[in-house]
């Protein structure tokens, strides 16, 4: 039985904001993102984990437990880290901890001890004096001390600075190699391509693709660089071509394709009726496999003629 399961979760508030028909499922030791630009419905699904709000249709299970009817329960077998921080005013980051795991009945203060040394975490001071990096350190302690088998992490870096970001990460793998369950949810391509086995894509409250990492590694489709030597040639090569040009650049006889390995004979065939200056190969990414189900809008700028992806 998957660890996590979400069965066609739709929660519709109106002018096409929310979520619809949004399926998945997670199954144990296994770190799964969810991908998508801020107001895809990444932290609308997750509130339905955790109980916090009920769907219109569907529903969604932690542990084989209606999410929803048992929301409580299901609280203290997981961490959770919200996108969102809200804090209790007039606590210090050491009354937090104590008050979180009195919470969680936690005797055994080590593993918390760990996480503070680890993200280097000043918990003396008051919540409401930490700069926004501090916050995220005490929610990722907090998320963590109990050590729970289920993680749920909602833009879990934000605010960390690039040092605790590789931290966190290597902290999450960590996690990952002891078996424990995680979704994380972020817009961060780096992270997620370092952490995620699988990752689903979600537009618009849609789950649009899920993907395994290690297809997405070992995909054939490859993009390339081209630049002509001079602008008949660079003309001339797009006036007679075949391929889809993903970028333009007239000023630098430039152009950017996508193409598969049974393409290349074909490229270079084409490229033989016109004189080159080079030709190089770029490393296909999460980011191009994102981009790919996002609007994508002409646009010139510099003399640049490219297609922009509308992510806001």
């Amino acid at each position: 039985m998957p660890v996590i399961e979400v069965k066609h979760i739709t929660k519709d508030y109106g002018h096409g904001r929310g979520i619809f028909d949004v399926s998945f499922e997670i199954e144990k030791g296994e770190v799964f993102g969810f991908l998508g630009p801020n107001g895809a419905g990444k932290t609308t699904t997750i509130r339905h984990l955790m109980g916090f709000i009920q769907p219109d249709e569907g529903e969604s299970y932690i542990n084989g437990k209606d999410t929803w009817k048992s929301a409580a329960l299901i609280k203290h077998d997981i961490g959770y880290l919200p996108g969102e921080l809200a804090f209790p005013d007039n606590m210090t980051g050491d009354q937090f901890i104590k008050f979180m795991a009195e919470e969680r009945q936690i005797s055994d203060r080590s593993r918390t001890d760990e996480l503070k040394e680890l993200f280097e975490l000043d918990t003396s001071e008051e919540i409401k004096e930490m700069s926004l990096g501090s916050k995220r350190k005490l929610a990722v302690v907090t998320a963590f001390m109990h050590n729970p088998n289920v993680l749920i992490l909602d833009e879990p870096t934000s605010g960390l600075d690039p040092v605790m970001q590789e931290r966190f990460i290597q902290f999450i793998l960590n996690e990952k190699e002891k078996g424990k369950t995680i979704l994380l949810s972020s817009h961060i391509f780096s992270e997620v391509e370092a952490t995620c086995d699988r990752i689903a894509i979600i537009k618009d409250g849609v789950v649009v693709s899920i993907i395994e990492a290690d297809h997405l590694k070992r995909n054939t489709n490859k993009a390339f660089k081209v630049e002509f030597s001079s602008f008949d040639d660079y003309e001339k090569f797009l006036k007679n071509t075949a391929f889809t040009i993903s970028i333009k650049r007239p000023n630098q006889n430039q152009v950017k394709m996508n193409l598969t390995d049974e393409k290349m004979q074909q490229l270079f065939t084409e490229l033989s009726e016109v004189k080159v200056n080079f030709i190089s190969e770029i490393k296909i990414t999460l980011e191009d496999y994102f981009m790919d189900f996002y609007d994508r809008k002409k646009s010139v700028s510099d003399g640049e003629e490219h297609l922009q992806y509308g992510l806001h």
